[in-house]
């Protein structure tokens, strides 16, 4: 008799980016391993912050099946932009509507809530409770620690510390009613263990090196006319997790070189700001385009020389960002700067395939950049060093074949 898995996400299928789409993929996994899954989520719109216009019209309580996947969602709030109180009232939103959406779950054999959101732990919880049955938290980011080293909530210190001590409890609380935990990064399982002197389970996300091949792609349409300049690339999420203020100043640095040609593909809350300062500093040298369908991504990802990750030094991010995993596959070389203990320096410096910079002196990252960008001989070696180190750590047969075991290992317990 087939097994029955419950996905608690609020991030799912259309959504073809970040964590959106590893939960799809894993539904997906878990269909073609003879299981039954059913999904709770809310209706699709990230990155554009902004509902989908194919389900803008659905009703709020809506229903519908994907591969076989029964999907069963509820049109959550969504912030213009995501500030801290926005970011609440959204989380407040979905958490309402998903309460009501439990009643469909008549029978689970295992709970999987995917964080953020950490309220998603309470209706996993309540779902557990009410079938009898067990409950695995996987932690794609830990949103409060985000949340207060980004200072999204603001700078007033004393507030501020209250506010971390409460909703650091609060996080704990909610990880400790979990069964089983797991998280991407090694990271984020020895935060985890500091917040909850838990061991929690390492399931990272992967990269299906068959899709995104160099040896098979095609020369992506938005180069068609830059086929002569030095590319640098960034695609995905235009957030606030990156230093765009440093990025547009790198840009503006390098003006007057006319070798080189920055390029944003994504969409996000930032997207306005770096097209307002092209505007007024009437920038040349950098162009932005839309997020390309999935199936363009490989042709995207290896059309270009570098790929670059400007991210904020003052930021220790214990994410493993799902980006970088694209980056390294396209076998094409990695510029990213951020923080000295972040999990991102670890991987490039392990892989050898790429360049890591803790830095926000914008001569120095200038000076770097042009060294990588006019040594193809060097970005041939670090980009054939990326890929077969995430082939051999980040595959996505090993990955999901890894985590199938565990998951019958739990669901026999």
């Amino acid at each position: 008799m087939k097994k029955h898995i419950t996905i608690i996400t609020s991030n799912f299928y259309p959504e073809d980016t970040a964590i959106g789409l590893y939960t799809t993929q894993l539904a997906e996994f878990l269909l073609d391993n003879n299981f039954n899954v059913s999904v709770l989520t809310g209706f699709p719109y990230y990155p554009r912050w902004e509902i989908f216009d194919e389900y803008k019209n659905k009703p709020i309580f809506f229903h519908e099946e994907y591969k076989g996947i029964k999907i069963y969602r509820y049109k959550q709030y969504v912030p213009e932009k995501p500030t801290f109180s926005g970011r609440i009232k959204q989380i407040l939103s979905f958490t309402k509507g998903t309460l009501k959406n439990l009643q469909n779950i008549k029978n689970t054999d295992l709970v999987f809530v995917v964080v953020p959101y950490v309220t998603n732990i309470i209706l996993g919880s309540i779902l557990k409770k009410r079938l009898e049955t067990k409950l695995w938290v996987h932690i794609q980011d830990f949103e409060i620690d985000v949340a207060f080293q980004a200072n999204v909530i603001g700078s007033m210190s004393i507030l501020k510390k209250f506010l971390y001590k409460f909703f650091s409890w609060f996080e704990n609380k909610l990880f400790n009613m979990a069964d089983i935990a797991s998280t991407i990064s090694y990271s984020m399982l020895k935060k985890f263990k500091e917040k909850t002197g838990k061991s929690a389970f390492y399931f990272p996300n992967w990269i299906d090196e068959n899709f995104i091949n160099p040896k098979k792609f095609k020369y992506h349409r938005y180069f068609k006319d830059y086929r002569n300049k030095i590319k640098i690339l960034y695609s995905g999420n235009i957030g606030n997790k990156q230093d765009w203020n440093l990025f547009l100043n790198l840009v503006d640095f390098l003006k007057d070189n006319k070798k080189i040609h920055f390029f944003v593909v994504g969409d996000g809350a930032r997207k306005k700001d770096l097209e307002d300062f092209i505007n007024r500093k009437q920038l040349k040298n950098i162009t932005l385009f839309s997020p390309v369908p999935y199936e363009e991504l490989p042709d995207l990802l290896c059309s270009v020389d570098i790929h670059i990750l400007l991210q904020k030094v003052s930021v220790v991010d214990s994410v493993m960002p799902s980006k970088l995993l694209g980056m390294m596959a396209s076998e094409k070389p990695s510029f990213v700067v951020g923080n000295k203990n972040s999990e991102v320096k670890l991987i490039l410096e392990k892989s050898q395939g790429g360049i890591y910079l803790s830095t926000n002196d914008v001569k120095l990252i200038n000076r770097k950049l042009l060294e990588l960008a006019n040594n193809k001989e060097k970005q041939k070696i670090l980009g054939a060093n990326a890929r077969r180190y995430v082939i051999e750590n980040f595959s996505k047969n090993k990955v999901l074949n890894r985590f199938l075991g565990k998951l019958n290992e739990v669901l026999k317990g």
